[in-house]
């Protein structure tokens, strides 16, 4: 996995029209929240769709904020989110066969003062994540 790949989505829009990217440009800089840690102290595995993740838990206010006036912002414009409650996480691995043996780690903290819009851009292997955007957080 290319480090460039690593992230924690907020909000997944899926295939949209160039021409409304503007829009959700727009829409994303009126998500606020201040800056936060979190504590990556947890490994998971989705049998459904066979991803193994880490995650957190216990998840900042300030991140369901973040994520919260994201969605709201970006269904002002008629996009839609996920029903199902939010669930920060970094995919470690797809189409993992099985779940992997319980093992402990140093938990890592990661510092949160920005988030990005990316472009999901598909490349040899997989995709890559293009940063289209950034936006600070605080005031």
């Amino acid at each position: 996995m290319a480090q460039d790949n690593i992230h924690i989505t907020l909000f997944f829009v899926g295939s949209i029209e160039r021409t409304r990217v503007p829009a959700l440009e727009r829409a994303a800089s009126q998500a606020r929240a201040q800056p936060f840690s979190l504590a990556i102290d947890r490994l998971g595995y989705w049998r459904h769709n066979q991803i193994v993740w880490a995650g957190t838990t216990k998840c900042p206010a300030a991140l369901v904020e973040l994520a919260a006036t994201l969605r709201v912002a970006l269904a002002g414009e008629g996009v839609q989110g996920e029903e199902r409650p939010y669930a920060p996480h970094v995919t470690l691995v797809r189409n993992a066969g099985r779940k992997p043996a319980p093992r402990p780690f140093e938990p890592c903290e990661w510092r949160v003062d920005e988030f990005v819009l990316v472009e999901s851009v598909p490349a040899p292997g997989g995709v890559r994540y293009q940063p289209r955007l950034r936006w600070p957080l605080g005031s």
